[in-house]
Order: C-alpha cells, then structure tokens, then sequence
C-alpha cells in the first residue's frame, strides 16, 4: 500500500479532520470547526438560546456549519433558521429578516461577505437588535475592497454601517506573549524579521502573509517529528534512511511522533488533536466605530475563557436572541376595583340599616304583616352577594397563584348561597301569595311560618347538595388564559407583553354550570311566573307581595342578561368585573328598597303616636277564611268606587242640563214670578232649611235631598211629569 505524510498549513476545510480519507493528514492551521466551540462559549456568555446560520454554498462551510449544529444541540442552544446562497444572499439575507433572527451565525468567503452585509444594509438586519458572528480572517479594511468580478451595490460606509457592532473569530496566528519559542524567537521578533524580509509597507498585499507563522511551525513540527522518529528508529537498530513509502514500522512511528509533538510555536502552542488537527487559541473581536477591538480568547483544550470585558453594543446591553416576551397579568383595574367596592359597601351598610329597622318596627302593623323573618332573610342574602363583590375583583395584583384557588371557592359558595337565600326568600313569600290566592274556600286550615320556610330551606339544601358535590369531584383550579402579544408604542426596548388572565375553572365547568343556572334559571322562571300570577292581588297577611313581584322581575331580567353576556366578556377583566359588580348591586339595591323603603315611608307617615290604634299582629294567626274576608272587602270597595264615579259623572252632566234649562225658565216666569222653589232633606217630614229664590218656577217643583242616595237627590213626592220638568237621577 503507499503511504505518505502531508502536513498543512493553510487548509482549514473540516472535510480533511476525516481519517477514513486522509489517514496521515496533519495540519498547523486549524480546522473551521476551532470556531464552533468559541461560538457557543459566547452564545453561553451572552444568554443567547436561539441562533439563525446564513453560510455560501462551499464544501468548506457547510461541514462547518454542521458540526456548529451538533455542538450547539448539546449546549442546549436552537438553531430556528438555516440559510445559504451560491452567489446571491438576497433571498437568503430577506428569510433571516423575516423570520426574525437576531444572533446571526455566517461564515462565507471575503467576496461573499461585502454581497451579505450589503443586504443585510439594505434590509436593515443590523443594529441594536442584531448581532452578527462572522468569520475574523478577513483583511481588517475588507469592506472598503472594490472586486469587479464581485461587485456590490453598496458604499463602503454603507457595508461599514451594517458591520458596526458584528463579532468575529479566528485562530491565534501569531503567539501573544513576548517569550521564547522553539524556535528561539519571540513571536515579535518573528514577524519583524519576516517584515524585514518582505519589504512591504501595506503587508495586507501580500497572499498568505498571515499564514506565515502557522508554516514556520509546520516546518518546526515536522522536523522535531522526524527526530523523534530517528531516536525511536535507532533503538530498533534502524534509520529514516530505511524509510520509503511501502515501510510500515516506519510510518506507525513517524505517525506517533507526530501526533504527539509538543512545543511553544511562533504561532502559539503547537499540539494535534487525534484527527490531525491544530489545538489553538482563538481570538474574538468586535468592530467598534470602525475598527477591530480584542475582546477576548478561547482555549477548548483546557476550557479557559478570557475576556477583556470590552465589549459595545448600541442599545447599552447584548441584544437578545429574540424578542424578549414578558408576560403581563391583566388585572381588574384598581380605581375600577375600590370604586365597585365602595358602592357593595354602601350598599351593606343600607343592607344592615334595613335589617335594623326591619327588627326594631317588628311590631307596627306594616311590617307584621310582610313576613319580616323572611324579608331579613331576603336583607341577609343580598348583603352576602354584595360581599362577593370584594372576592369578584381580587386577582394576581391582590393574591398569590397559590391561594387563587381558595379564593376561586369562596366566590362560587358565597355568590351561589347569596342569591338563594335573597331569591329564595322572596320567592317563598310570592309562593304564598299564590297559594292563599288559589286554594279553595273550604279550606280552613291555618298558614303557618313553616311552610314559608320549607320552600327555602328545599332551595337552600339542593344549592348545598351540589355544591359540595362539585368542590368534592372537581374542584375549582388557577389557569391563565393567554393572548396575543402587544408591543409598547413609548419604548424603544424589544419587548412584546404577553397578556394574560387568570380563570377559575374545572375539568367538567361547562357541566357544573349548566346544572347550577339550569336549577336556577327554573326557579327564575317559575318565580316570575307566580309573581305575573299573583301581580293584583293585595294580601292583608303579605302586604308586600307586590314589591316583591316586583323585585323577582327585576332579579329575573338582570340575571338572564347577565348570565350569558357574561360568558361571552369572560376574557375582559373590566368589562366582566364591571357587569357582573353592577348586576349584583341592582339585584340587591332594588330588592332590598322596593320591600322596605315603602314601608319606611309607611311609618314615617305614621309615627309611633298613633300606637295606641296599633295592636300586635303576628303571622300564625292568620287564616285563609279572614283573607277571604279581607279580599271580599277590598273588591266591594273597589266596585263601590267605581259607581260613585259614575254618579259624579251624571251629576256633572245634569248640572250641564240644569244651565240650559236656566234659559228656558225665564219664558214662564210671568206667570209664576213669585213662587218659591223649597228644597227639602229627605230624613224625617220636618223642613230642615228653605231657601227662596226668585225664579219663574213654578212652587210645586220641589227637589228634596237624601244623604243616603247615591246622587244625593231623589224625585219629590209631589213631581208631576211635563215636558218642562225636570228629573234628577
């Protein structure tokens, strides 16, 4: 088999690290992928967890960005975009900009380069937002190069403008301490020998002057090789000179010898890795105002970082890989939150002065007879809704996540068993009222309060029965709830703000939900329903039932629209805080005052001095026979009013005839100038007053007046009919 060593000192291309193909390959220059475990090292640094690549379509650079993928993988870093391009970056350059890439890997010859910051100029993928890590072999003035077989559309300050703030990396070439190599020479004195030798002003002229020390090296490596491999020969009782290309034992010891050369280079420290590779330094740089600053170098033999700490970025920070998302609690605001709360507590306050006066007038006639047990049970129920107003509006700006589940129950429970106690105590009451007004007449028998408190106790137990059923199977839990991201129009930061809101829920809540408001929502409808039933019927035992059917239209009608728009605004905090908040006021505020403020009103009117006319009532007496009696009265009271109306009106229209007729009396007054007309009261024969008037009537008109009719006129017993009487209904 033939067999030769080479041994390189410009080749970087990683395809060359594979010792399947070149078995006996070494190299003084290091490998493209020297750069990859620098580039994660300040990915590390510099928290960056998401990387975009852009790379020329090149043998060289595709291994190289492969490797960078496997490394980058392993540190835990992502790759979101990969681009390349053959000769023009613009599409390559626009899918970077598009999908948002911010820390831009790109590795592509010098020509190439110009073409890709163009772009990127153009696109305007540079500034404080961006970061760019390129490769740092490039002459420092590379951008100002005009190459007519690679020409840009770009100025020198434009490509230099997109460039300000990149980063690149590249192998230590040159050895940076002033110390003594193998060579006997520092690396200084090194490079003014060579420039010594050269006679060039502008070095950058020259092709592969910045390879020199790498080749210089080369040569030392080699020979310290082959004279390791001589020692080694001659205790084997053999030389190089026995070495062609077909000796085997010759070349395992020339391959060892190399692979474990060892020494201080002008170049730095000269070391092959087990692929023939380079074991370098790498040097990190960053462009500020134009010009390459060190900011640091990289040994991943032993893992040492140094870092100068002189590093500039535009916006005063690294730029983030991404745009950076803070999430952003959306809570019931705060003025909107004391504002609703101080309205509930009025409406307490009011709830407790009801209450009061409920218990200390307990004895006056208008409230014996309204049920007051169950109106302090309708007070107390409103006031506990009103209560969860408070719990309503506590959220993340109030509460720890930990404890919004509590908070989560003790909403459901107190809102729940409010309106049950509120509701139900009116419906009770109206469901009296029905039944009073329907039963039959011969039932005699006795209303009791138990009866009363029977239908909400029922109410009451089947609220309890599945609520306890429900925090039991599936309780209430925290979730948040996440929007769109909004930017913030008055910072020049890269944040977007993630809104998000918490929810109180349960695996099974569109469940739960419809058998609570399906139960309630039938007790709302059958409560109206009684109340459209019983809305003209006036009951001496409960002489509010029609300020309580008032009261259940307005529950009913607040609750069915607050109920599903409710729904439908559950992700507006305000808005859902707001309506739900007002709904509880008006159920609460206008039950509470449509029951009492009447009869506030009732005993103002009557005062505590007419008790003497007052005697003690209480419901237990009452009985279904006296409310017939008292429902009889009040129809015949009624009727009685109705027909007084109709007797005004006839009166006022005989009043009408009797002026007419005034004129007509003048024609006849010759004859009967002096006759008196006698009005006489019905009660008893007597005359109780005779007026005289002067008319032309004739005397035997005489109108005679009884109290007891209901005109108050009756015809005389000495009326005769003629077409000039007058008849008085």
């Amino acid at each position: 088999m033939f067999i030769y060593f080479q041994l390189g000192y410009g080749s970087s291309s990683p395809a060359l690290s594979h010792r399947e193909r070149f078995p006996t390959f070494f190299r003084t220059h290091p490998s493209a992928t020297l750069h990859n475990p620098t580039r994660v090292k300040l990915c590390q640094k510099f928290g960056w967890k998401r990387i975009a690549t852009i790379q020329e379509t090149q043998e060289l650079f595709t291994s190289t960005v492969e490797d960078l993928e496997e490394r980058v993988k392993k540190a835990g870093i992502e790759v979101s975009v990969r681009q390349n391009f053959l000769t023009d970056p613009t599409n390559a350059v626009r899918n970077l900009k598009r999908q948002d890439a911010r820390i831009i890997i790109g590795v592509f010859y010098e020509n190439m380069a110009r073409k890709v910051f163009c772009q990127a100029y153009k696109e305007k993928l540079y500034g404080k937002k961006y970061v760019w890590i390129i490769i740092g072999w490039y002459p420092d003035n590379w951008y100002k190069k005009k190459d007519p077989k690679w020409p840009v559309n770009c100025t020198a300050d434009q490509i230099k403008e997109a460039l300000e703030g990149h980063i690149t990396t590249e192998a230590v070439v040159l050895h940076q301490e002033n110390t003594v190599t193998q060579s006997g020479m520092t690396s200084h004195r090194f490079k003014e020998r060579l420039d010594a030798k050269l006679n060039y002003t502008d070095t950058s002229q020259i092709v592969g002057y910045p390879e020199a020390p790498l080749a210089y090296d080369a040569v030392w490596a080699l020979a310290l090789a082959l004279n390791k491999t001589s020692m080694q020969l001659v205790e084997q009782k053999k030389s190089l000179e026995h070495f062609d290309y077909y000796s085997d034992d010759v070349t395992k010891e020339i391959y060892s010898a190399m692979n474990n050369t060892r020494f201080l280079g002008v170049s730095g420290n000269v070391a092959f890795s087990s692929e023939g590779d380079r074991i370098a330094w790498t040097q990190i740089e960053q462009m500020i105002n134009g010009t390459y600053r060190k900011l640091g170098y990289y040994d991943y033999n032993s893992d040492n970082f140094t870092w100068f700490d002189a590093e500039k970025w535009k916006g005063e920070k690294p730029p983030p890989d991404r745009t950076e998302i803070e999430p952003f609690l959306r809570v019931v605001t705060y003025s909107l939150f004391v504002s609703v709360c101080a309205l509930a507590a009025l409406g307490i306050i009011f709830g407790i002065v009801c209450l009061c006066f409920n218990i200390a007038n307990k004895h006056r006639r208008c409230i014996a007879y309204s049920q007051p047990n169950m109106n302090n049970i309708t007070i107390f129920g409103c006031m506990v809704c009103l209560i969860s107003i408070f719990l309503l509006g506590l959220d993340g700006q109030f509460v720890e996540p930990a404890t919004f589940p509590l908070i989560c129950q003790i909403r459901c429970w107190l809102l729940s068993l409010g309106f049950t106690l509120g509701y139900g105590g009116m419906f009770s009451k109206i469901w009296t009222v029905h039944r009073l007004t329907t039963a039959r007449k011969k039932e005699k028998k006795k209303v009791n309060s138990c009866e009363l408190y029977t239908v909400l106790i029922v109410i009451l137990v089947l609220d309890v029965a599945c609520l306890t059923t429900w925090q039991i199977k599936d309780p209430l839990y925290r979730t948040v709830e996440i929007f769109d991201m909004e930017t913030q129009t008055n910072t020049d930061e890269d944040i977007m703000y993630q809104p998000q809101l918490e929810h109180c829920t349960s695996k099974n809540m569109s469940v739960w939900l419809g058998v609570i408001f399906g139960y309630k929502g039938i007790l709302l409808l059958f409560g109206i329903f009684l109340a459209y039933e019983t809305r003209s019927v006036k009951l001496k035992q409960v002489n509010d039932s029609r300020f309580v059917g008032m009261s259940i239209y307005n529950v009913v009608v607040l609750c069915v629209i607050t109920a599903p728009i409710t729904l439908l605004i559950n992700n507006q905090q305000d808005a859902s805080f707001a309506f739900v908040s007002l709904a509880i006021l008006l159920c609460s505020l206008l039950s509470t005052g449509l029951i009492f403020v009447p009869k506030m009103i009732e005993i103002k009117k009557r005062p505590k001095k007419y008790n003497s006319e007052i005697r003690t009532i209480t419901e237990s007496h009452a009985s279904r026979e006296e409310e017939e009696r008292h429902q009889k009265l009040l129809r015949e009271n009624d009727e009685f009013k109705t027909q007084l109306s109709e007797l005004e009106d006839q009166i006022k229209d005989l009043n009408c005839q009797l002026e007419k007729r005034s004129q007509q009396r003048l024609a006849i007054s010759a004859e009967y100038n002096n006759s008196p007309i006698f009005v006489r009261h019905s009660e008893g024969d007597d005359m109780a007053s005779v007026h005289e008037f002067r008319t032309h009537l004739p005397d035997r008109y005489t109108i005679t007046v009884d109290p007891c009719s209901d005109s108050g006129f009756v015809k005389s017993s000495r009326f005769s009919v003629s077409d000039q009487d007058l008849e008085f209904l």
